[in-house]
């Protein structure tokens, strides 16, 4: 008889999702993020690391729980790091990288990775109006353009557009660096939030792996 299996996608049971939706922020901005759970029983906690500390969890010494979302009234420049889900048993959702400056100027770009084949806008923004001012905008260090109101759109992005991007606005100064990541069509990054799934050639493959098992 022959052996039957069921493939399924593997959707991450959290997603984590970032409010305001992106990745530079100002010191004294708030800030929140959730961990969006489907499945409750798991006990997600939003973790970090940062230059205080690794793996340690909301409401441990820094900012404020409110049951899965984690909240700064104020964000300094110690914020700075890598923020996760983690559930009990060790699980990980994607994580994010957010940037605090105590300088004048950010860059807003996507906090998640972005889907191949998507219009991405990146905004050169001052902490104080007016905002939309003459912008240089960079990737890895080389100058792509200036943008006379402040804001680029990188038409149909694919891989070659991954890298660090950064701007400038004249009497203002520089923004930081923030990575952008592009991925292809086999994950999902929706609503703010992300949730990768298998990709379909490693389902494939663990097919395969399981047929050779019941018929050597």
């Amino acid at each position: 008889m022959e052996g039957t299996f069921v493939l399924r996608l593997l959707v991450l049971p959290a997603g984590l999702t970032v409010s305001p939706s992106r990745s530079q922020f100002f010191r004294g901005e708030s800030v929140s993020l959730s961990c969006e759970e489907d499945d409750s029983s798991a006990g997600w906690t939003l973790r970090r690391n940062t230059t205080r500390g690794t793996r340690t969890q909301c409401g441990d010494g820094w900012w404020r729980k409110e049951g899965s979302t984690c909240k700064a009234s104020s964000i300094r420049e110690h914020d700075t790091g890598v923020y996760w889900c983690e559930s009990r048993e060790g699980a990980s959702s994607s994580s994010v990288q957010l940037t605090v400056t105590g300088g004048s100027v950010i860059l807003q770009s996507p906090v998640l990775p972005v889907m191949e084949g998507d219009d991405v806008t990146l905004s050169c923004q001052t902490k104080t109006p007016p905002s939309s001012l003459p912008a240089a905008f960079y990737k890895d260090g080389s100058l792509i353009r200036t943008e006379p109101a402040g804001h680029m759109t990188l038409q149909q992005v694919t891989s070659s557009d991954e890298g660090l991007y950064q701007c400038s606005i004249s009497g203002h100064g520089e923004s930081p660096s923030s990575r952008i990541s592009v991925r292809a069509s086999n994950n999902m990054v929706s609503g703010g939030k992300s949730r990768p799934i298998q990709s379909a050639q490693k389902l494939e493959d663990k097919a395969e792996e399981v047929t050779k098992k019941l018929h050597p």
